[in-house]
């Protein structure tokens, strides 16, 4: 099986054992997968991370412990953390684990993020630690299989700002968990995680109105697409990358290399990727005052700007702007935006990053 390179070596010293880890991607780890695009690729990526050791689920907390640790000791979850600020409370791994609760802040279990219930309890991604995660007790069992998604009424909100409500993204109407935006490209990439490694092994799935066996369905898809360009990877999730890689064997290739989303889905997102295609120029990033965008030496008539925020919403347009484009986002709330230029038939979507 490709890539399962990962060095473990012990050592006994004064009687305590002292472990030196050295894991990383393999050289050559995805070369099967090199200039292909759509389901061939799909195919290429499932051969690479499939048949990765399967854990017990009795396990998984003690595992958290290297997938799931934040600087300070305590548990990072995804449902409670408040990114830059002070989280409302704070699990720790060795006293909080659930048991019972009747309350937000009351304990961590574990969240199957792609619901356990979608594809009927089955093994091996029952305990796939890529889609599993520490969580708030009392805020797993409110997203229960819900779908994550937008909504703009929420009926609960969670102390960080996750929220519980009616869809308002289009395509969909049903009731939708929605995480806060730090963590939204965090899920996306889950859930292509989750597409490509149970590729053609999803037939006995039951799936939801989320997804298709494995497959996310064309509203989500263009749902987590737009959240993978607004929340690029982060250290965490590199870190945890490699934390899972060494207990499972395998890795996520969307966080290894993100260029995989667009060549696998960009012609079914309805997404226009040509940003893969043409150069745009933003700084700085983070803006905290304004953001200036340099536009393609092409587009000699300018162009039109939209701003959208994570939830849909636009909150800023500009008509024929021409090269260089000045921004002013000292209105703007903290946080991650979708930048959208459109000259003639050609349109480019990218992201801003604001802060304050």
């Amino acid at each position: 099986m490709p890539g399962r390179s990962a060095k473990y070596f012990p050592l006994l010293f004064a009687g305590i054992f002292i472990h030196f880890i050295s894991v990383a991607q393999p050289p050559g780890y995805y070369s099967s997968a090199g200039g292909l695009t759509g389901n061939s690729l799909q195919q290429a990526l499932h051969d690479i991370i499939d048949n990765h050791i399967v854990l017990d689920y009795s396990t998984l907390p003690g595992h958290f412990q290297s997938t799931d640790r934040k600087i300070d000791g305590k548990v990072w979850d995804m449902y409670s953390d408040i990114p830059g600020g002070t989280p409302f409370y704070t699990f720790d791994f060795n006293q909080d684990e659930c048991g019972n609760y009747s309350q937000e802040g009351d304990c961590f279990n574990r969240e199957h993020s792609f619901p356990k219930s979608w594809f009927n309890d089955l093994s091996p991604m029952y305990t796939d630690l890529f889609h599993i995660y520490p969580a708030d007790g009392w805020v797993n069992g409110k997203r229960a299989n819900y779908p994550y998604g937008i909504t703009a009424s929420p009926a609960w909100t969670s102390t960080n700002g996750s929220r519980l409500g009616p869809s308002s993204y289009t395509g969909y109407n049903g009731i939708v968990f929605e995480p806060i935006n730090s963590y939204k490209g965090d899920f996306a990439r889950t859930y292509f995680y989750m597409a490509v490694r149970y590729y053609g092994e999803d037939s006995g799935w039951t799936g939801s109105d989320m997804v298709t066996g494995s497959q996310p369905k064309e509203w989500a898809l263009k749902m987590l697409m737009e959240w993978d360009l607004a929340d690029p990877v982060s250290q965490k999730e590199k870190d945890r990358n490699e934390a899972v890689y060494l207990v499972q064997g395998n890795r996520n290739p969307f966080i290894d290399n993100p260029s995989y989303t667009n060549l696998i889905w960009g012609t079914q997102s309805r997404i226009d990727n040509s940003m893969y295609k043409k150069s745009v120029r933003i700084w700085p990033v983070p803006a905290k005052e304004s953001v200036t965008i340099e536009l393609p030496a092409e587009w000699q008539t300018g162009c039109d700007i939209r701003v959208i925020d994570i939830s849909g919403r636009e909150i800023h347009n500009i008509t024929h702007a021409e090269s260089p484009v000045r921004i002013y986002v000292t209105g703007f709330d903290a946080g991650y935006y979708i930048l959208i230029l459109k000259s003639g038939r050609e349109v480019i979507t990218t992201k801003i990053v604001v802060l304050h």
